[in-house]
């Protein structure tokens, strides 16, 4: 990626008519971050994430790349295109595994750690009548976009109700910017989001003047969890997070900080550290960074955690 980057300056250079060599307050090296929608959680943890790293890690500079999501990070990291990457635990397990979108074989995944939590929205229009996740046979529904975490767990969820995604229901895969739009002119009836708490773009929804309802997931868990064991635990968005009338019961699945497995051990060290040692300048960046803790934080599932990463646990 350093490559690719100094190229494109020394051609914007040229093209400029000044000399090709790179700006002087270029770092020597350059981390990419792979992120998510640029109005979802995953793009301001991942932006507080990359100032850290910027500020404190001598010698590297990061840059956030905006991106689809989950799944869609983990194919960029194994093409070289990102070099850390935020995922849900399941996509990533999928990705260890080669199963589902990583069928062609599995992929090398190495964990830093895990940070906070998802929250599953279901939220819909108060006036397109639908009550249960069953109701939403025959709706205008968005799924999220492709390759992202929400799509993988929304497909999921829609299963679990009975549904077929494709054949039931009229479903799209949108931007969360674009779906919260058609939400408010009445284009969508319904949309799945996974994200922590709370989300910029679900929070600027229910400003909107049409009214939307949230809808509880919870009862979807005992199918969630016969055909995915040991992946979902239950969870509660609380009335605070978007000034709702009371709790929402759902489904949550954990986030990675994830690396590929020959990423240096120093650096997967250093980069583990910066998590709690700047722990408040990541909480000023977004919240949900308050969510990490130490104790729980290596304990990453299917997805093995860097030994870098590992000595920075056993060795603090």
């Amino acid at each position: 990626m350093t490559r690719r980057l100094l190229a494109l300056l020394a051609a914007v250079a040229l093209a400029a008519g000044c000399a090709p060599d790179p700006p002087t307050d270029l770092r020597d090296r350059h981390l990419v971050l792979g992120t998510g929608n640029t109005s979802g959680v995953f793009y301001q943890v991942g932006g507080a994430y990359a100032d850290v790293i910027t500020t404190h890690l001598p010698g590297y500079e990061a840059i956030v790349a905006p991106t689809a999501g989950s799944a869609d990070n983990l194919l960029r990291l194994g093409r070289g295109d990102v070099d850390v990457a935020l995922t849900f635990a399941d996509v990533a397990a999928d990705a260890v595994r080669g199963r589902g979108a990583f069928a062609d074989g599995t992929r090398p995944l190495r964990a830093l750690a895990v940070v906070y939590h998802n929250y599953t929205h279901l939220v819909v229009r108060a006036d397109a009548g639908i009550r249960t996740p069953a109701d939403l046979r025959g709706k205008r529904v968005s799924t999220g976009t492709v390759n992202s975490g929400t799509e993988f767990l929304a497909l999921r969820l829609i299963r679990a109700a009975g549904l077929d995604p494709d054949r039931d229901m009229e479903r799209s895969s949108l931007s969360l910017a674009a779906t919260t739009r058609g939400l408010a002119d009445g284009t969508l009836d319904a949309t799945f989001w996974s994200g922590g708490l709370p989300t910029v773009g679900i929070t600027e929804l229910m400003g909107a003047k049409a009214k939307m309802r949230f809808l509880p997931l919870d009862g979807l868990l005992p199918e969630l969890d016969r055909l995915y064991p040991a992946t979902y635990v239950a969870g509660r968005i609380p009335a605070s997070a978007y000034g709702l009338p009371g709790d929402i019961p759902t489904v949550t699945v954990g986030n990675l900080v994830v690396v590929e497995a020959d990423m240096p051990d120093d650096l997967a060290h250093d980069l583990t550290a910066l998590i709690f040692k700047y722990r408040q300048e990541l909480v000023n960046g977004h919240p949900e960074w308050g969510s990490i803790d130490r104790g729980g934080a290596g304990r990453t599932g299917v997805v093995p955690l860097h030994p870098g990463a590992q000595r920075y646990y056993q060795d603090g």
